[in-house]
Order: C-alpha cells, then sequence, then structure tokens
C-alpha cells in the first residue's frame, strides 16, 4: 500500500510539472544503480543537514533537543550534542564551528568541536526572534537566516514579538543584524551559490521559491521567481543546480526548470544536503529517518 501511494504521488508531481517526462529526466545526476537507503531511523523529526570540510554531516533531532553526527568513513551515527537548544538548522562556518538556529529560545549559536557554546544573536533591537530556522553563510562569513513563526510545544509564549517574517542578515564582524526580504509569507529554507553572487528562499507559506542577486553591501536585489514550489530546506550542486524538499527532493537546474524528482518514503522531506569523503553523497533528511543517495555530482560548497 506505501509503495503503491508513492507511485500514486510520483504521477500527480508528474502531472502538475509536465515538463517532467521520463525522457526530460537527468538520470546522469544520480550514479549508475545507485538507490535511496536509510542510513538510520527512530528520531522524531530530522532536520538541519550541514557538512564538515571532511564530509561528515551534522542533522538535528528537534524534538528530541539533539544534535547527531554522520560519519562519511563508516557510514555510522553518533550523538554529537545533547541537548541543542532546540536547534533546527546548521551551517558551518570557516572555522568548523557549528552555527545553528537555536530556536529553544529564539538564538543563533556557534557551537566549536568541544561543544563549547555561544550566543551570536539573542534578539533584535530588543525584540525576541519568532524562531530562527535555516541559514547560509555567505564568502565573507556573514549569515543570511529565515525567520518564521512556528508555535512550538515547548515555548512559553503563545505569540510573536516581531510581527514580520523575515529573513534578515548578520554581518561578518557580528556587529549589525539587517533586514534584507520583508515581504514573503513565511520565508524557510534558503542557500546561496558558493560565489556569493546569488541567493536563493523558499516562501514555503506561499509555495514560492525566490532568486536574488547579492549586493556588495549584503543587501538583495532583482528579485525572481526561481520555481512554484516551497522549500523547507535547500542546496546546490557544482552544476548550480538546486534541489529543493517537501514531496521528497525536487531538483530544478539554473533556469529553474525541474529536471529531476527523487521519491522519499516519507510523508515529509525536510532537508537535504550534500557529503560524503568525495562530496557525491546526497545526504536527506527525512521525519523520523535519515538517507544517503550516491550521485554523480558534487555539492557546490
Amino acid at each position: 500500500m506505501k509503495r503503491r501511494l508513492t507511485i500514486n504521488l510520483f504521477v500527480l508531481f508528474l502531472t502538475t510539472y509536465p515538463m517532467l517526462s521520463r525522457a526530460q529526466q537527468h538520470p546522469q545526476l544520480i550514479a549508475h544503480g545507485a538507490i535511496v537507503t536509510e542510513v538510520a531511523s527512530d528520531y522524531i523529526f530530522t532536520e538541519g543537514p550541514a557538512a564538515d570540510t571532511s564530509g561528515n554531516v551534522y542533522f538535528t533531532d528537534q524534538p528530541n533537543d539533539r544534535i547527531h553526527k554522520w560519519s562519511a568513513e563508516d557510514n555510522s551515527v553518533s550523538i554529537f550534542l545533547e541537548p541543542s537548544g532546540r536547534s533546527n538548522g546548521l551551517y558551518l562556518d570557516q572555522q568548523g564551528n557549528i552555527i545553528a538556529c537555536a530556536d529553544e529560545n529564539f538564538e543563533i549559536w556557534s557551537i566549536d568541536q568541544n561543544k563549547k557554546k555561544k550566543v551570536i544573536i539573542a534578539d533584535v533591537k530588543g525584540k525576541k526572534l519568532n524562531g530562527p530556522n535555516d541559514l547560509w553563510i555567505d564568502p565573507h562569513g556573514g549569515i543570511y537566516f529565515t525567520d518564521p513563526y512556528y508555535q512550538r510545544p515547548y515555548w512559553e509564549r503563545k505569540q510573536k514579538e516581531i510581527e514580520q517574517e523575515r529573513v534578515y542578515y548578520l554581518t561578518p564582524d557580528k556587529s549589525r543584524i539587517l533586514t534584507v526580504i520583508d515581504d514573503f509569507v513565511r520565508p524557510n529554507g534558503i542557500i546561496g551559490t558558493p560565489d556569493g553572487k546569488t541567493l536563493y528562499v523558499a516562501d514555503i507559506g506561499d509555495k514560492k521559491t525566490y532568486s536574488y542577486s547579492i549586493n556588495a553591501d549584503a543587501s538583495l536585489s532583482d528579485k525572481t521567481l526561481f520555481a512554484p514550489l516551497g522549500s523547507d530546506g535547500m542546496t546546490i550542486d557544482q552544476q548550480g543546480n538546486v534541489y529543493l524538499t517537501g514531496d521528497g527532493v525536487s531538483v530544478f537546474n539554473k533556469k529553474g526548470n525541474l529536471i529531476q524528482h527523487i521519491p522519499i518514503e516519507q510523508k515529509w522531506t525536510a532537508n537535504v544536503t550534500f557529503g560524503g569523503l568525495d562530496r557525491r553523497t546526497l545526504f536527506i533528511t527525512a521525519m523520523t529517518s535519515v538517507y544517503t543517495l550516491k550521485m554523480n555530482v558534487k555539492g557546490a560548497q
């Protein structure tokens, strides 16, 4: 029954996106004979995968308040940090610190490899953030992050202190927080290109993903509809293809054309990144499990 449901969902997906026929898919993205493989399960909700320079991937299980680490060398998974401030999205900075959207107290943390934690954002002009969700670090060390509002069961508060659900930028010297997007319904997934010129941000509340030009002062311009699909998390490969999540993983080329869909046997696929010793392993977080898929392309980061 589960397999039949997955097939039916994929047929619906092809109907929704008629440009994606069997002939038009790009099987060269995926390694020959590779299949989606479950690495570990028994989580509550997995999120926030981020790879280090060795290809190991850190990911979160927010309801269990943990950050886990997947080893690229032996495919094992271990607990890296518990408690974790209810961390959600993660990214690694140039010094190897984990930058975490720790939304238990509406903060962003820096966590070093000795597990020492430092709060780098506690509020914006004296007001608590809605709940930092996902982030990307630009080549200069500045941090773009999304701040949607999802009422958490572990919060005492029941309403926002900041009405708008925005995208912000923390300057490299950590001295200023700039508002760069304030016209979204609910921002969520975010990723930028390695050259620091283009930023992709999903308005999951409006089921759309946009691209922006990144200006010299970190502001954004040239807002362009990239895909008629929102996304919980996203990544980019070396060819510039953008991977969006939700119903499995949907791959769009630079022009915003859907070129591949990767079904995942879960109700919701939250996030995705490239890891592995050769950076050719697509690492996928989806509900109670995490998965890998061998690829022909490398991650762009």
